[in-house]
């Protein structure tokens, strides 16, 4: 049976604190992701809370942050395409995805963690024993989920995702809305990060994996496709 990853990306395209300054999906989040499950052969899907149009963040098409794979997606109207016309929470049946993994860029803080739909696809994914996997602000598609029992999907789980220290050396600490890192902890999580920022890492627990940062997408990743 082919494996099927659902694949969360957001439809913000400007920090609420200032419309001026540009964000979206971090593209090499999704593009190293993407390049390993296809190698594989799994099926992708994208879906953002409210479906239709994904933006870029400009800072990811920029150098040093691109790189091959992001400059090959980025060229390929096919592939830009993609990010026109993804499904909303509301089309997605939950039993047709072995996994679900969220993309980041700072866009997604605004518009993942009130994602009703978003937050039942990933319970009854993780439920069931399938796997549910971020990488960098990816996981705050994850801050309120909950169980069917009432408990935060986080709560006693180990996992990592961006860093305060990631966001201070980012200058982005004075607009982000909200600490992901300090409210992931409150919520029981057992968050950690590598000892240098903007380094490789991803965790896993049980069904649940995550990566630290951008650096982290391909690792991640590799791990799902491991877990499958």
């Amino acid at each position: 049976m082919t494996k099927r990853i659902l694949i969360a990306v957001t439809n913000v395209d400007h920090y609420a604190a200032d419309p001026s300054h540009k964000t979206g999906l971090w593209l090499s989040e999704l593009t190293h992701a993407w390049d390993v499950f296809e190698e594989r052969g799994f099926e992708q899907t994208l879906v953002s809370p409210a479906g239709g149009h994904s933006p870029l963040e400009p800072r990811s098409l920029k150098f040093p942050n691109v790189d091959q794979s992001a400059k090959a997606w980025h060229a390929d109207p096919q592939r830009m395409a993609l990010l026109e016309t993804t499904k909303s929470p509301e089309g997605i049946e939950s039993g047709d995805f072995d996994a679900i993994y969220f993309t980041g860029g700072h866009a997604v803080m605004f518009d993942f963690p009130g994602s009703v739909g978003l937050q039942r696809i990933t319970r009854e994914i993780f439920e069931r024993g399938g796997i549910v996997s971020s990488v960098c602000h990816g996981y705050c598609g994850l801050r309120d989920t909950r169980l069917s029992s009432g408990e935060y999907l986080v709560a006693g789980r180990k996992l990592t995702g961006f860093s305060w220290r990631e966001e201070v050396l980012a200058r982005v600490d004075k607009l982000v809305p909200y600490n992901i890192e300090e409210e992931v902890q409150e919520r029981g999580a057992d968050y950690s990060k590598a000892l240098l920022p903007f380094v490789s890492n991803a965790v896993v627990d049980g069904n649940l994996v995550t990566g630290q940062n951008p650096a982290s997408a391909k690792e991640t990743a590799t791990k799902v496709a491991a877990l499958l």
